[in-house]
């Protein structure tokens, strides 16, 4: 796509919410898997995410900093909340107006629901300063407070100070490492200035009271008004005609029951939802084992069933073996799950049979 790098893809589908599409410790196995295979010395990140965990967004990025200096990120639909902060440790970020980023204040889930950890903290700062102010605590604030704990508290605060020292450090160490002249003045730039922008941006997108909700769509006129440089490819007509054709082809492939996406030119790895009589659509991992996910048509339970190929294997952690008769029972509602097709898919795809 752009000569001379290496291309990355990492892809979930939006429509399948039932499908775990957030970036999660899974993801790293395939990512790892697919870095493997790529071998130059600068490396084109697409991404399409809802996001998901802080965490595994750091150890993404760790694992593709190992073995690049040079990374960009090319954003053609969406990229929200962790993929932002994976966006923030590039050293290029591409989009096009129809592009678009997101908050990355944390979220926390408690008691079945999830809200803003900046909206928690001010929530109680007010009660704080209201009660400062009359000397007195409004017997409504009760139930509220009795429900949660310092350790909570603090907790949030963690949360929402994680995401923003990881967008500080990486763009200080990453996206400002070549920025040494202002563009206006061309006066060099101190180390001060830079860790001065990176902590303003890093602010800017974790603070829920600006953007309202954690989906919002923050686009490149929002970054560029906070003096992040942005590369709109829309301004290159043979790069964005290349970008805009994978794009339609990448959402072609999840609009089947593929909900992950881990590419690159040589190989590529999908995780699929299967209802039943569905096959898997994808080749077996290395080790002569088939892992692929089945969803009860009763319940809607999520299964991951390994198959063995050719020779017995022990069951791992989590997975369901795959059945002699081609029968799931469901575990949880006892519904019977026809898997004679997934079979028959899996055995003419590898020329073994399931064991």
């Amino acid at each position: 796509m752009r000569s001379g790098r290496d291309i990355l893809v990492y892809a979930a589908d939006y429509n399948k919410g039932n499908a775990p599409i957030s970036i999660i410790f899974d993801d790293l196995l395939a990512i790892n898997d697919q870095l493997s295979n790529l071998n130059g010395n600068a490396l084109d990140i697409i991404i399409e995410t809802p996001g998901g965990s802080g965490e595994v967004a750091e150890d993404i990025v760790k694992l593709i900093r190992e073995k690049y200096d040079d990374v960009a990120i090319i954003i053609p639909g969406w990229a929200k909340s962790a993929g932002t902060i994976i966006a923030m440790s590039c050293d290029e970020i591409l989009m096009e107006p129809a592009s678009a980023l997101g908050p990355i204040d944390a979220q926390i889930t408690r008691n079945g629901k999830t809200f803003s950890a900046e909206a928690l903290l001010k929530g109680m700062d007010e009660i704080k300063a209201e009660v400062t102010s009359t000397n007195n605590l409004n017997m409504a604030y009760i139930p509220i407070l009795q429900g949660i704990s310092p350790g909570e508290l603090q907790g949030a605060k963690n949360a929402l100070d994680f995401a923003k020292v990881l967008v500080k450090e990486w763009l200080i160490k990453y996206k400002f490492k070549d920025w040494n002249h202002h563009s206006t003045s061309g006066l060099p730039v101190t180390v001060q200035e830079k860790e001065q922008r990176a902590e303003e941006i890093a602010s800017d997108l974790a603070e829920h009271s600006k953007w309202l909700t954690h989906g919002r769509s923050i686009k490149i006129t929002d970054l560029e008004r906070m003096k992040l440089k942005i590369n709109d490819y829309s301004k290159d007509v043979e790069l964005a005609d290349a970008i805009r054709r994978y794009y339609t082809l990448l959402k072609m492939t999840l609009d089947t029951n593929i909900y992950k996406v881990y590419e690159t030119v040589e190989s590529q790895i999908f995780k699929s939802l299967h209802e039943p009589n569905q096959p898997p659509a994808h080749k077996p991992d290395q080790g002569n084992i088939a892992v692929f996910d089945v969803n009860c048509p009763n319940c809607r339970s999520l299964y991951k069933i390994q198959a063995n190929l050719g020779v017995e294997k022990p069951i791992e952690k989590g997975h369901l073996e795959f059945p002699s008769d081609n029968i799931l029972i469901c575990p949880k509602c006892r519904f019977e799950i026809n898997l004679s097709q997934a079979r028959q898919q899996i055995e003419s795809q590898t020329g073994i049979p399931i064991v």
